[in-house]
């Protein structure tokens, strides 16, 4: 027996509606379920855990050899760079790394071991380094990124170490970003 028009129709909207609950969104967990596991149906109790640093180690030896430059406004006179030896992404989410600030005219040279939480929006300065060596910074906080004070941690964020809300995927691809500052001017 062939199906009518009507029930031919049928057939393809129930086919049309399954498919389509099909690749929906899942819908809210059972209340029930909720509650036998400790909670309650207002979702208290199921915030994420709140974040927590992982403890920096000391600053890591660096070396004005290996130094990549960042690119910087032309209006500044003071170079910038990173030596990627000094790079870590940890499984907090922070990048760390040593950034050199540098006259092409001159030797004297400062670096700032430091950390970005691309997250957000984030820096925080662990220690200073002179001629003499390095001091720590005490009481080192985070500190929003575009804070004006800090210009080239934000060209080095954006540049190199985010994408976006997160850090890039290894040093290996923030480096290589940071090799191409031709690419962010287009």
């Amino acid at each position: 027996m062939h199906p009518t028009g009507s029930t031919r129709l049928a057939s393809l909207a129930t086919l049309a509606l399954a498919a389509a609950l099909a690749s929906a969104p899942a819908q809210a967990e059972d209340p029930v379920r909720i509650i036998e596991r400790g909670g309650d149906i207002n979702f208290r109790g199921y915030e994420p855990e709140q974040w927590k640093e992982t403890e920096a180690p000391p600053p890591p030896a660096f070396d004005m050899k290996r130094v990549v430059p960042v690119a910087m406004p032309p209006y500044m006179s003071l170079k910038f760079g990173v030596d990627p030896q000094t790079m870590t992404v940890t499984p907090d989410g922070v990048v760390r790394y040593v950034v050199v600030a540098y006259r092409e005219s001159g030797n004297a040279t400062n670096a700032f071991y430091e950390a970005v939480r691309c997250a957000t929006d984030e820096y925080k300065t662990y220690a200073r380094y002179g001629g003499d060596g390095w001091s720590q910074v005490t009481n080192a906080e985070w500190k929003k990124i575009d804070d004006r004070n800090s210009i080239y941690t934000a060209e080095l964020a954006k540049q190199s170490l985010c994408r976006g809300r997160a850090p890039r995927a290894s040093v290996r691809a923030m480096i290589q970003e940071l090799k191409q500052p031709e690419q962010l001017l287009k």
